[in-house]
């Protein structure tokens, strides 16, 4: 049985003094993976030698207590991984980000009640001498329960250009963007941009009262063209956005894209230091939809990561269903601005940690209630997982761990705080024998590692061959078809390493 105490720690803040609040903030570049910082949650001077957590990758012990990162909620990876292992082949390592596998899987957090987060920590031992999961979840209130959400201003920008002639790409964004134009409201608005070797804008920004057919009628007339000028697409997009800009609505860019930019500007902050003015001053935001089998996958995040924003990947039109249908929708309503995490492992209890994935997403510890410094945008329905390896202290005892969540309002900037605790006790005593949400989490996660590595380096994971029992088990015992899909997933990928 999952055992965790909540407690709460809301914070009105003015947003007086020292907060130089910006659409993008101004701290570490996330290109960097942050940087580590010495200052604990509390805001008191850490030891001279209190690092934030190092990168999984390196395989090191950790020698402070914190870890900071922005939060994400991208999927793109995880759908790109299966495209791949579908088409018979491994992922590229460099594309398997092991946050994206475990937030493609919902968890029954508890919700709160109104804007904000719950938090939620739990975990279990994994049998690796004293090596634990630690689960870090974070949870929105119900998509369900929002009520009237702002309206949106879309700037559909969609890649023309030869490479999407393919099956699945231009044809897939046309399905995709007609059933997005019909679940809309009236009171929305969507704009229109295409590019190839140049970009235009087909469409202006058109409210969907009375005039649905002419923006279905545009979206039928899209025809695949030459080269990709991806930057002329971004840049176009944005000064169609600005031009049609709506106050007191979301105002989003949605580039759909297999992202393989062979002409023009082809570097991310490069395209995204021409139209730096227009998102900051206007707080207009990207959303990266991947399409295609050969996808651009580190220019499409890259761009996201920067312009605020998130990516998801479609490859058939039931994925294209849940990133229209669900995934877009969910982020025209944010709940929260600039969202960030920090969790404070006790010295007394913890011997080593190790973030699992969030690679590109760290920030330094003396960063975390420095609202200027960027963090990730959520919206009303989402949850946010960071899972944790954990070594204890032989025989610890106590409190483990305590993880905040720190987020701006996303109309009055105000910022505020939420925590949650787990203590030793609550440890269970196996991953495998924890509650769904976990399992899952550990799956997904074990399964990433091993694509980025080749074997297991997790401590506790499995190898892949066992991983699939582990994967079929948990999917045969939920009935879950995402659990199955993931199965499937990692018993192509057993073949093919």
């Amino acid at each position: 049985m999952e055992r965790y105490r909540t407690r709460t720690l809301l914070l009105a803040l003015t947003a007086a003094g020292g907060l130089l609040l910006t659409a993008c903030g101004g701290g570490g570049d996330s290109s960097q993976g942050g940087k580590t910082g010495d200052r604990d949650i509390s805001g008191l001077p850490a030891p001279a030698h209190s690092r934030g957590a190092e990168q999984y990758d390196d395989r090191r012990e950790n020698p402070g207590h914190l870890s900071t990162f922005a939060l994400d909620v991208d999927t793109a990876s995880y759908d790109h991984a299966r495209r791949a292992l579908a088409d018979g082949r491994l992922p590229d390592p460099s594309t398997v980000r092991p946050e994206e596998f475990v937030n493609s899987f919902r968890q029954d957090y508890e919700r709160p009640d109104g804007d904000g987060f719950s938090v939620t920590v739990d975990g279990a031992r994994t049998g690796d001498e004293d090596w634990s999961l630690v689960r870090v979840g974070l949870a929105t209130r119900s998509a369900e329960r929002t009520g009237e959400r702002p309206p949106a201003a879309l700037t559909f920008v969609i890649d023309v250009s030869g490479s999407m002639a393919e099956p699945g790409r231009l044809d897939l964004a046309q399905k995709s963007l007609a059933v997005m134009t019909d679940r809309l409201r009236d009171e929305d608005s969507v704009a229109l941009v295409t590019f190839s070797d140049e970009a235009e804008t087909v469409l202006p920004m058109t409210r969907l009262e009375g005039n649905r057919d002419e923006i279905h009628d545009a979206l039928d007339d899209l025809d695949v063209q030459d080269s990709t000028n991806l930057g002329a697409g971004v840049e176009k997009g944005y000064e169609t956005a600005v031009e049609g800009l709506r106050r007191g609505a979301t105002n989003r860019v949605v580039l759909v894209s297999d992202a393989l930019a062979n002409t023009g500007d082809t570097d991310a902050d490069s395209i995204l230091e021409k139209i730096a003015g227009e998102r900051r001053e206007h707080g207009i935001t990207l959303f990266g939809v991947g399409v295609g089998s050969e996808y651009g996958d580190a220019l499409m995040e890259r761009l996201a990561d920067k312009g605020d924003g998130h990516t998801a990947y479609v490859s058939d039109e039931a994925g294209a269903r849940k990133v229209f249908g669900e995934q877009l929708p969910r982020t025209i309503d944010l709940t929260a601005r600039d969202a960030k995490a920090q969790v404070a492992f006790d010295p007394a209890t913890v011997e080593e940690f190790r973030l699992i994935g969030y690679d590109n997403r760290r920030v330094a510890d003396e960063d975390f209630r420095d609202d200027r410094v960027d963090g990730g945008e959520v919206g009303p329905g989402h949850t946010v997982t960071a899972l944790y390896a954990v070594r204890t202290r032989p025989g610890a005892d106590g409190h483990l761990a305590t993880a905040t969540v720190r987020w701006l309002d996303p109309h009055t900037r105000d910022p505020h705080e939420e925590t949650g605790d787990l203590e030793t006790d609550a440890l269970g005593e196996s991953v495998w024998s924890a509650g769904r949400g976990l399992r899952t989490t550990a799956t997904a996660a074990y399964f990433a590692d091993a694509l980025r590595h080749g074997k297991p380096g997790v401590p506790g994971a499995p190898r892949l061959g066992q991983l699939v029992g582990r994967a079929e088990d948990l999917a045969d015992r939920i009935e879950d078809a995402e659990l199955r899909r993931l199965a499937e997933a990692i018993r192509s990928a057993h073949r093919l390493m």
